[in-house]
C-alpha cells in the first residue's frame, strides 16, 4: 500500500509542476485525442504492445520445452505490469511472474532463466544504443540539462551493457558470488551452519537449473529464440511509438526515429530510478527531453496520455487479474 501511494504521488508530481508553469490551469483535453482515428490507432498499438510483451516470454519458455496457453501468458503480462510499477526499480514484476509460473508447474530455475533472459534481452536493446545516441543526437547534446553529463552517461551505459553480456555468457559466476555472500553471513553470525548448508544446497540446485534452462534457451530451437528476439524488438518499438503517435494526433510533424531515440534514453534513465515504477523519474526525464517538441500545454497532454496507455491501463487490468488468482489460491488452500 505504501509503494502504491508513493507511486501515485510521484507520478502526479511532474504533471503538477508543469501545470504550475501554465498558471495553475490544466490544459483542456484536445478532442483530436478522442477522435475515432485516435482511439482506433491507440487500440491497435496497445494490442501490439501487450501481445509482443507476452510473446517474447512465451517463446523463451517454449525454447526450454515449456508450453503455456494464451490465457496464462496474458495473465503474466498484466501481473508483470502491476508489480513492476509497485516496487522499486521494477524488481517485483519478475518475481511475481516466477511465482505464477511455479503454480503452473514450471520449476524455479526455468522460470527464473526465462524471466531473467527476457529482461536482459530488452535491457541490452536499450543499453547498447544509448552511448551512441548520447554522443550523436543533436537534441541531446544541445539540451542544457544534459550539458557535461552525456559522456559520463554513455560510458556508464557501456559498462552496464557489458555486465549484462557477462551475466548471459557466465551465469555460473553467480554461484561463486552467492556462496561468498552466504559464507560472509555465516562468519558474521547472521545464519548458522545448518542454515548455511541448506541455503547453499538450494542455491546450487536452482543455479544449476538456471544455467541448464539458460543453456536450453540458446541450444533449443533457434526459431523460438529468434522469435523471442523479434517480439522483444517489436515490444520496445511499440512502447517507444506511443509518444510519436500522440504528437502526430495533435498535429506535430515529429521525426519518428528522433522520438524513438529520445524514448530509448528516457527508458535508460528509468532503469535507475529507486522509486516504484520509476514514478517521478519517468515523467521528469520525458518532460526534459521533449520540452522542445511542443508547448507545455500539449507536452502535458502527451505525457499523461503516454503514461496512461503504457502503464496505468495495464496496472488497472492487472489488479483484478491478481486478485482473482489470489482468491482462487486461497480457496484451494
Amino acid at each position: 500500500m505504501a509503494f502504491a501511494l508513493l507511486f501515485l504521488l510521484l507520478s502526479a508530481a511532474v504533471p503538477f509542476a508543469i501545470q504550475r508553469e501554465l498558471g495553475g490551469q490544466w490544459p483542456p483535453l484536445d478532442g483530436r485525442l478522442l477522435s475515432p482515428v485516435a482511439l482506433i490507432s491507440c487500440l491497435a498499438l496497445l494490442l501490439v504492445y501487450f501481445s509482443a510483451d507476452g510473446l517474447r516470454l512465451y517463446y523463451l519458455l517454449r525454447a526450454q520445452g515449456q508450453r503455456l496457453p494464451a490465457r496464462q501468458m496474458a495473465r503474466l503480462v498484466f501481473i508483470n505490469i502491476l508489480f513492476s510499477n509497485l516496487t522499486p526499480m521494477a524488481t517485483g514484476g519478475g518475481f511475481a511472474q516466477i511465482g505464477y509460473l511455479r503454480t503452473q508447474g514450471v520449476h524455479l530455475g526455468a522460470a527464473t532463466a526465462a524471466t531473467t533472459l527476457r529482461t536482459l534481452l530488452a535491457s541490452l536493446m536499450i543499453f547498447l544504443p544509448t552511448p551512441f545516441l548520447l554522443g550523436c543526437m543533436r537534441s541531446l547534446q544541445e539540451n542544457p540539462m544534459l550539458a557535461g553529463w552525456s559522456g559520463y552517461l554513455a560510458v556508464f551505459a557501456g559498462f552496464y551493457a557489458g555486465f549484462f553480456l557477462l551475466t548471459l555468457t557466465r551465469p555460473r559466476w553467480l554461484m561463486a558470488i552467492g556462496t561468498a555472500v552466504l559464507r560472509w553471513l555465516r562468519a558474521g553470525g547472521v545464519i548458522g551452519e545448518e542454515r548455511l548448508r541448506h541455503w547453499r544446497f538450494a542455491l546450487y540446485r536452482e543455479l544449476l537449473r538456471f544455467a541448464a534452462a539458460l543453456g536450453a534457451s540458446f541450444e533449443g530451437p533457434r526459431r523460438d529464440l529468434a522469435l523471442s528476439l523479434l517480439f522483444t524488438l517489436l515490444f520496445l518499438l511499440s512502447l517507444f511509438s506511443f509518444p510519436a503517435l500522440l504528437f502526430w494526433l495533435l498535429g506535430y510533424s515529429v521525426d519518428y526515429l528522433s522520438v524513438v531515440g529520445l524514448m530509448v534514453v528516457t527508458t535508460f534513465a528509468m532503469y535507475f530510478a529507486p522509486t516504484p515504477g520509476a514514478a517521478g523519474m519517468a515523467e521528469g526525464v520525458f518532460a526534459l527531453l521533449f520540452a522542445g517538441v511542443a508547448p507545455a500545454a500539449d507536452l502535458l497532454l502527451v505525457l499523461i496520455a503516454w503514461r496512461v496507455l503504457t502503464i496505468y491501463l495495464g496496472m488497472l487490468i492487472g489488479v483484478p487479474v491478481t486478485l482473482r488468482l489470489l482468491l482462487k489460491r486461497g480457496q484451494k488452500a
